[in-house]
């Protein structure tokens, strides 16, 4: 749904430092009918002083209440001036944009969910998505046994076997890692060492041993590279979603282009918008290096 939307602040509160979350209400009229995990929209900085929107991974979406949720890193002047928002305030927001990840292909795998730094919110909505599919499943098997008890099921859904996530953070504030844990086996990696590995999160990942078939990862640059190659050497799997500035949000301006293995229908080269055909690629369709 790419239109410019009006939202309502419901909350606004930092995590850590320079780490903000914030909270979106739409009007009834305005729910849209599908978000996936991994799309992201455009906020725009108020006063409109500002011009260009910024884009925002989306952390968690509750469909029934109309309310997106987004954390983001205040670090210059767009994003800083979100911190000044208040509930009740409103503020525009273009979206929803780009892809997401495919759940199907997910789903009944050992799933690997990588997010270093501000690529933390976007893990924490693809795991409660499929944390929540874990739990219809375990509900349909338990309603073809007979058994019919929705809390069985629904404790086989709050902690499905399959789902691993390894965060990774500059230092001990561990913003959003105790959410995660409602819907994976959590580990975390700091750079400084305060908590979890010391390192990196595949780092991480050797410490303990983990493995998986598939792996999903969000972050910056130089760790999605790491990722791809480890993806590659082992056989596994991945999906990248990439972190690109951006000016559009819709493919007009290419802006965001990244460089693909295959021909793009749309410039006719080796590239890709991530924007639109992203932000959610396969990890051996997108040339990192």
């Amino acid at each position: 749904m790419k239109k410019k939307t009006e939202m309502t602040v419901l909350d606004s509160c930092m995590l850590a430092q320079d780490i903000w979350s914030l909270e979106l209400a739409y009007a009834p009229e305005d729910v849209p009918e599908e978000v996936r995990p991994g799309q992201f929209a455009g906020l725009y900085p108020p006063g409109g002083d500002l011009l260009l929107m910024r884009p925002i991974s989306i952390c968690r979406w509750d469909r029934e209440r109309g309310v997106l949720r987004f954390v983001y890193r205040a670090a210059g002047k767009g994003t800083r001036s979100f911190t000044s928002l208040r509930p009740g305030d409103h503020m525009d927001m273009l979206g929803i944009l780009g892809n997401g990840y495919d759940l199907d292909q997910l789903r009944g795998k050992r799933v690997l969910l990588l997010g270093g730094g501000i690529g933390v919110p976007p893990m924490l909505e693809l795991a409660a998505a499929l944390s929540e599919g874990s739990a219809q499943t375990a509900g349909e098997q338990t309603s073809q046994k007979g058994g019919g008890d929705h809390s069985a099921a629904q404790e086989a859904g709050e902690a499905p076997a399959g789902v691993t996530a390894v965060m990774g953070y500059r230092n001990h504030e561990l913003f959003l890692l105790e959410e995660m844990k409602k819907y994976a086996a959590v580990f975390a990696a700091t750079e400084d060492g305060s908590a979890g590995t010391k390192g990196n999160v595949l780092d991480a990942v050797r410490e303990n041993g983990i493995e998986a078939d598939v792996i999903c990862a969000c972050g910056p640059l130089p760790m999605l590279r790491a990722v791809s190659r480890y993806a590659s050497e082992k056989g596994i799997k991945a999906f990248l979603s990439l972190e690109e500035r951006m000016a559009c949000g819709v493919g007009v301006c290419l802006g965001c282009v990244t460089k693909t293995k295959h021909v793009d229908e749309h410039s006719k080269v080796h590239n890709a918008r991530v924007c639109v055909e992203g932000p959610v690629f396969p990890a051996d369709e997108v040339d990192l290096d």
